[in-house]
């Protein structure tokens, strides 16, 4: 198994940060090997997801996320910023791993998907991403 910790800095706002950049720069050092690509969030305020990019899907998802997960008083976790106790619920709806089909060394994404880090807490700028690959 091949493991690589990346740092990602995200700021101080909500985002949808696309990682399929960093994860096809990972994957060229495995040659053309056929396996999976397991990504890792080690955050309880964090998560990924395989959605398109740039055509407003990301919008939409921070978009939804507000309205499923209010930045306001109603949570019990009220440490941080207001409303920071939302992102301690995000990942179990936005899971903090992925993992994607590796064939040739690329990843068998569809013509649209991409692998993003999702981070609606604006208390923490920057992540670490955990990429592995698991020969096949």
């Amino acid at each position: 198994m091949r493991s690589e910790v990346i740092e990602i800095r995200t700021g101080s706002v909500e985002v949808v940060y696309d990682l399929t950049a960093e994860c096809e720069r990972f994957l060229a050092g495995v040659g053309g090997a056929d396996g999976l690509l397991h990504v890792w969030v080690p955050h309880a305020t964090a998560g990924l997801a395989v959605l398109e990019t740039g055509a407003g899907s990301d919008d939409d998802l921070l978009a939804a996320l507000r309205d499923l997960l209010p930045a306001d008083d109603r949570w019990r976790h009220r440490h941080g910023s207001k409303g920071h106790g939302r992102d301690h619920v995000l990942p179990a709806l936005v899971p903090p791993h992925a993992t994607v089909p590796v064939l040739g060394g690329r990843m068998a994404l569809g013509t649209w998907q991409s692998v993003c880090l999702v981070d609606t807490n604006r208390d923490n700028p920057v992540r670490s991403v955990r990429l592995s690959f698991l020969a096949g």
